[in-house]
């Protein structure tokens, strides 16, 4: 996708090869999008790559402006981006929602940071100051989280190359020449403008496209399902196939706090990949319980649930009539038809107003935010949150 990426000796190079990253490999970028969109087999160490290498873009940009970023500087924003993803697990956001509960891939990521830093003897201190927001020069930690900032440069165009959606394709490279650093924070040149909104309309277009298509809205329920109806088995003593990393994972209900003082349970998660996860459900379809099988075959079979996006709730005389169509079809009480009948609602807004705004720089030096520089109604139409209501069920069981 850039072409010859170069990485230079030393720790960045000794963090790569470590397992914890080597790890990321056999971790989807994009979970199972690609049973909609089948080039979308791309991984997270991909992106981190990927993310990395817009960051050295970046900093020879503002250096080249007149700011100073010693060695050091850049070597820590450049670990800060690279391991910003280290803590995803299997399929990505999937198992946020069903094996470990309340535990975020952020809060993971900067765990892995701190046990990398230790067994770096310190080398990652910088790196971990910027990723939280701690250092001095606050603008480096802008280039690692922000509305405009490394991962999402990298993350719309590696997602629409692989997916094929063209509506995602962005100017990173003109909109990092157009990077500026006024009064510690990050700025655009008003002659990137244009390149910023096109940025912004990618990233929603995107996401209503890619991440919130709706048959990858039903896969991915449908995978965070089977792993929740496997956790509640295997917790009531029912035998399961797995690995033995997934099943201590299934077993017991960690918190963040568990990761912190119980090594086992960071151990299993480490070694804990798509690989796990997927040879599992493959198993699965053979198990006795009827929900894990049924719904672990139709995920191999690709026999997804039919999905219904709203802009209301839907009314509860419809839903009550659909479960009870589903748990005369397929044999359920009212507890477990759930596993049938998904729901929830899925939110999209591509900038969002006063969250560390993306801010313009004119030629006489004045600074405004982009909704103040910018199309308003073009901004205005962007920062609207648009929320819609999704229900996943059966094909066999229509609305």
């Amino acid at each position: 996708m850039y072409g010859f990426i170069s990485l230079k000796g030393g720790i960045i190079l000794n963090l790569i090869e470590h397992p914890y990253f080597q790890r990321l490999r056999r971790i989807s970028q994009l979970g199972l999008t690609s049973l909609v969109y089948p080039g979308a087999l791309h991984t997270r160490f991909h992106h981190a790559i990927g993310a990395m290498h817009l960051m050295q873009k970046a900093i020879y940009v503002l250096r080249s402006k007149g700011h100073e970023i010693s060695n050091e500087e850049a070597e820590g924003v450049k670990i800060a981006i690279l391991l910003h993803d280290i803590g995803h697990g299997p399929y990505s956001h999937s198992l946020e929602h069903s094996i470990v509960d309340n535990i975020s891939h952020e809060e993971l990521s900067l765990f892995y940071m701190h046990k990398l830093n230790n067994e770096f003897n310190g080398k990652l201190d910088l790196a971990i100051q910027i990723f939280k927001d701690e250092y001095s020069k606050s603008y480096l930690h802008q280039l690692v989280s922000s509305q405009l900032d490394m991962d999402r440069m990298d993350y719309l165009n590696r997602d629409s190359f692989y997916s094929g959606v063209q509506e995602g394709v962005v100017g990173a490279e003109r909109i990092i020449n157009m990077l500026d650093v006024v009064n510690d924070k990050l700025v655009v040149e008003s002659k990137g403008i244009y390149s910023v909104e096109k940025f912004l309309i990618a990233r929603r277009l995107m996401y209503w496209q890619v991440y919130f298509h709706k048959t990858v809205v039903s896969a991915e329920q449908m995978l965070i399902k089977v792993l929740q109806r496997a956790k509640e088995l295997s917790q009531n003593n029912i035998d399961l196939f797995g690995t033995s990393s997934l099943q201590h994972l299934l077993n017991n209900n960690f918190t963040i706090e568990d990761f912190k003082s119980n090594p086992k349970v960071f151990e299993a998660f480490t070694e804990l990949d798509d690989y796990d996860i997927m040879a599992s459900i493959k198993e699965w379809q053979n198990h006795s319980d009827n929900i894990l099988a049924s719904l672990s075959n139709k995920i191999v079979k690709r026999e997804l649930f039919k999905v219904t996006l709203l802009d209301e709730p839907m009314d509860d005389l419809s839903i009550s009539r659909i479960k009870k169509n589903i748990m005369n079809a397929y044999n359920l009480d009212a507890t477990n038809v759930n596993y049938f009948f998904l729901e929830g609602e899925i939110t999209n807004n591509a900038y969002k107003l006063n969250d560390s705004d993306i801010n313009i720089l004119f030629k006489d030096n004045l600074i405004k935010d982009l909704m103040g520089a910018a199309d308003k109604s073009t901004i205005s139409a962007l920062s609207k949150t648009v929320k819609k209501y999704f229900y996943c069920h059966p094909k066999n069981q229509l609305i």
